[in-house]
């Protein structure tokens, strides 16, 4: 996912404003962090703009399945580090004292019982005290089938328009993104992403958090609307 249009990731999404959502963030993590350091790892943290504003008061480490958003991460918040990682099998031999990971991508976890497992990877990799704060994709309740979405972005010399209707199967949203770009200069391009994100219920991801000694909790006003956050602090 992502891999052809990493180069066009923050243009279709520019009206995303993470330095607003980075102040929310700041402020959950300096309201329930208990432990000492300021040590901050983001997983999945795409082409980091984020971190592009955590890294002034945090050490920062990002993590992506996608070398390509990684690329791309490296420019945008210079000066962290990055290393390719599945959020799955995530072992890197280190501690935390903040672990965020978000913009729904534990969606992409796609099962209960991988999400269960990334939950155990948060968990392993936060010190006594740390804190992890998620981001989830919708549950079924909010999550609306047939649905048409678009989005577009409508610049100087390139213009990009993104469809897809709602889809689900399962437990599971399906996204197929259709992509139009255009380039000056440049003759079209089409792309067609599939997304497959788990329809996750609170009350059972609470669970998973509590049963790996986080002390957690469901904020429903989070970063962006009907979507929440989890907060779990390391007992």
């Amino acid at each position: 996912m992502y891999r052809e249009i990493a180069l066009y990731y923050d243009l279709i999404y520019s009206w995303k404003d993470y330095k607003k959502e980075a102040k929310k963030v700041k402020k959950l993590i300096f309201k329930f962090k208990k432990s000492d350091g300021n040590e901050l790892l983001d997983v999945a943290c795409g082409t980091g703009k984020h971190l592009e504003y955590l890294k002034d008061i945090f050490s920062c480490m990002g993590v992506d399945i996608n070398e390509e958003m990684l690329y791309i991460a490296k420019k945008n918040a210079r000066g962290v580090s990055f290393k390719k990682a599945d959020m799955l099998t995530l072992n890197l031999k280190k501690k935390f004292d903040v672990i965020i990971c978000l913009f729904s991508s534990i969606g992409y976890v796609k099962t209960y019982s991988n999400l269960k497992k990334c939950i155990q990877n948060f968990a392993y990799h936060l010190k006594k005290g740390g804190v992890v704060i998620f981001e989830p994709w919708l549950t079924k309740s909010t999550y609306i089938e047939g649905y048409p979405h678009m989005d577009t972005y409508d610049g100087e010399d390139i213009k990009i328009a993104r469809l897809n209707i709602s889809k689900i199967e399962g437990n599971l949203s399906v996204l197929d993104m259709h992509y139009l770009i255009a380039e000056r200069n440049k003759e079209i391009k089409y792309y067609k992403d599939r997304h497959e994100l788990g329809l996750f219920e609170v009350d059972r991801t609470l669970v998973f958090m509590k049963e790996v000694g986080l002390q957690s909790k469901f904020l429903k006003n989070g970063l962006m609307k009907d979507r929440g956050l989890y907060i779990g602090v390391k007992e």
